[in-house]
């Protein structure tokens, strides 16, 4: 079971089943679903919660406001990790998606033993992109084509990548 983070604003708890209503509505918010594939905000959901095990609730206040997850890869010479996440329109602009990832990564790297950390925004998804470098992030490199967005299109995505070193303090 995931431990309970806690940031400068918001909390990282375990995500569980009852949420999936609450991040079904996030995911239907015309802002949030225009970075998430074709299927829609229903397959959004769906994947979200196919395995909840590396899965979080981002709370403010006692409100779910979004949800972030991770993936590792754990053999020795590689032990890395990777980030997805997503926010409430209501919670743009607010810093909360610094602080969660920052929240994520510096759990990451001290109690999961991780090196370094990748994130792959769309690249056209500036917001989040100044985000994930305010927390220490770099550029890595475009991904030409890398997923097909709503519009049954392929996007560019960006590759960003955190080493322990770069994590800047809140």
């Amino acid at each position: 079971m995931l431990p309970t983070l806690t940031g400068a604003t918001v909390v990282l708890r375990p995500l569980i089943p009852a949420d999936r209503e609450r991040i079904g509505l996030i995911l239907a918010e015309p802002e949030v679903a225009r970075w998430w594939g074709q299927g829609g905000p229903r397959a959004a959901v769906e994947g979200w919660f196919e395995d909840i095990s590396n899965t979080f609730a981002i709370e403010v206040g006692g409100t779910v406001v979004g949800s972030v997850q991770f993936s590792e890869e754990l053999d020795p010479d590689y032990r890395c990790a990777g980030i997805d996440l997503f926010l409430t329109t209501a919670a743009h602009g607010r810093g909360l998606g610094r602080d969660t990832v920052r929240t994520l990564a510096r759990f990451l790297l001290e109690e999961r033993g991780h090196h370094r950390i990748t994130i792959d925004p769309s690249a056209a998804n500036e917001r989040a992109i100044r985000a994930y470098r305010a927390v220490g992030f770099r550029p890595v490199g475009v991904m030409r084509r890398y997923e097909r967005g709503p519009d049954g299109t392929w996007h560019d995505g960006l590759l960003l990548d955190l080493l322990a070193g770069d994590l800047t303090s809140a």
